[in-house]
């Protein structure tokens, strides 16, 4: 019976994906463990430490499909750790004496740490993919509306002009950034555990480094130059990127539920039928996705915070902080992978309203365009007196209710400098989007080298 909402039948794809479901599940973690405790038998053989016979007969038994799951819950919680109990059975189904040559110089938490190493490989390709799919869908927003103005917002008020395609360039930058930092970070984190009972390889002796590194080479793992089972910070860093990502996307979906409005209403969700509706009011489109892109990014923010507690860590081996990994670790790229599924899915079929862009922008009478006004006095007034005038000017047109240009117009200082289609050119949002084009046209090139 599923008890989180991760594993709910009813609420699991809302927070999470089948796909990295199945990275963390305990068949999965099962048969990582056995690979590399096969693994590990190989390396050993072809160094001469143990016989060739006993790796073959041990990675012909580690089939994670032979175990027997129940048991092995029972010896775990008994023992405290899932480790000896796989060993315990792995041995007992290699024939002969062959299974006294499993876990040959490991520890616990070689075995659990590594495993752990592959399933984030796993995960991280999988958010690789995602990430990679909304980069490209929001260069396609970038591209498309590249010129296409609507109002920039700031302290949710209407400040100045943008473009969309800027917004989406922005976004862009962003996602751009964690994928450099995915980049940058694999190589650093994605390195596998050996060391034995205190990382000093005692019981295997000289040859431990050179066991290390051929396991590591056939996990496909970078191999430590000192084991790390009281160091973390790999396993934290791993955290922090996901927390910074979920909460890039987060940003994204925040702006856009807002944009969505009623009183907005310039983009939208994807459409399908029922998607969004209220229980009572017929005309609801919530923004679904976007609320689950919020909810799963602090749930991520959360666990990183617990991954760093993890760091604290005691002598040679952590006493503790370990397990607050082996709870929080699938559970945060859980979270991300369901960030990630509902962004790549909302900003692919975004449906983006430039007509309603155009008449929010008209929608307080041209005020949006006040600095537009401001700038083009300056050079007449001073900037400080042209802000002074402008702001006067925009107050009457609040107390007033009229437009902004039959105000300026009126303005007899104003109109020494500005006439009537001169005003209107400046109030004009399509002729005050600054650099924006260029802008989106330089993280364009970036993103899509010639």
């Amino acid at each position: 019976m599923a008890a989180t909402a991760m594993d709910s039948i009813l609420l699991g794809n809302l927070y999470s994906t089948s796909a990295m479901r199945a990275v963390f599940a305990d068949e999965a973690r099962l048969q990582r463990y056995l690979d590399i405790e096969a693994a590990l038998a190989q390396a050993e053989a072809r160094l001469g430490l143990i016989p060739i016979a006993a790796a073959e007969e041990i990675a012909r038994q580690a089939v994670a499909a032979n175990f027997d799951l129940p048991a092995l819950r029972e010896r775990t919680e008994t023992v405290g750790a899932p480790i000896a109990p796989v060993v315990d059975q792995l041995a007992a189904r290699c024939a002969g004496d062959f299974g006294q040559y499993c876990h040959w110089g490991a520890t616990t938490q070689d075995i659990a740490d590594t495993a752990t190493v592959l399933q984030m490989r796993d995960g991280l390709a999988l958010l690789s993919d995602d990430l990679a799919a909304i980069a490209a869908a929001l260069a396609d927003l970038a591209r498309r509306y590249r010129d296409t103005p609507m109002a920039g917002r700031t302290n949710l008020q209407q400040a100045a002009p943008i473009s969309f395609g800027f917004k989406a360039a922005g976004w862009l930058d962003a996602i751009e950034r964690h994928c450099a930092r995915l980049a940058e970070i694999r190589p650093r984190v994605l390195v596998g555990q050996f060391g034995g009972a205190v990382g000093t390889f005692a019981a295997i002796g000289a040859r431990g480094p050179e066991v290390a590194t051929a396991l590591m080479s056939q996990l496909g793992l970078n191999s430590a130059e000192v084991a790390w089972h009281s160091h973390r910070d790999r396993i934290a860093e791993t955290g922090c990127w996901l927390a910074m990502a979920a909460g890039t996307l987060a940003k994204i979906a925040t702006d856009v539920k807002l944009l969505m409005q009623t009183e907005v209403a310039e983009v939208f969700e994807p459409y399908a039928p029922g998607r969004g509706s209220s229980s009572t009011m017929p005309q609801k489109r919530n923004p679904v996705a976007c609320d689950f892109v919020v909810a799963c990014a602090a749930l991520v923010r959360n666990q990183a915070s617990a991954l760093l507690e993890a760091m604290v860590a005691d002598h040679e081996r952590p006493s503790g902080a370990w397990q607050i990994e082996w709870a929080a670790l699938p559970e945060i790229f859980l979270l991300a992978s369901g960030a990630l599924a509902h962004s790549r899915t909302m900003i692919a079929g975004l449906t983006v309203d430039p007509a309603r862009m155009r008449a929010n922008l008209a929608a307080n009478g041209g005020l949006i365009m006040a600095e537009a006004v401001m700038m083009g006095l300056a050079p007449y007034l001073g900037r400080e007196n042209a802000h002074r005038l402008v702001t006067a000017r925009c107050r009457q047109a609040l107390d007033e209710r009229r437009p902004l240009l039959d105000v300026l117009e009126a303005d007899a200082e104003i109109a020494r400098h500005f006439d009537r289609a001169a005003l209107d050119r400046l109030l004009d949002p399509s002729n005050y989007l600054g650099s924006a084009p260029a802008i989106v046209d330089r993280i364009l090139a970036r993103y899509l080298p010639s």
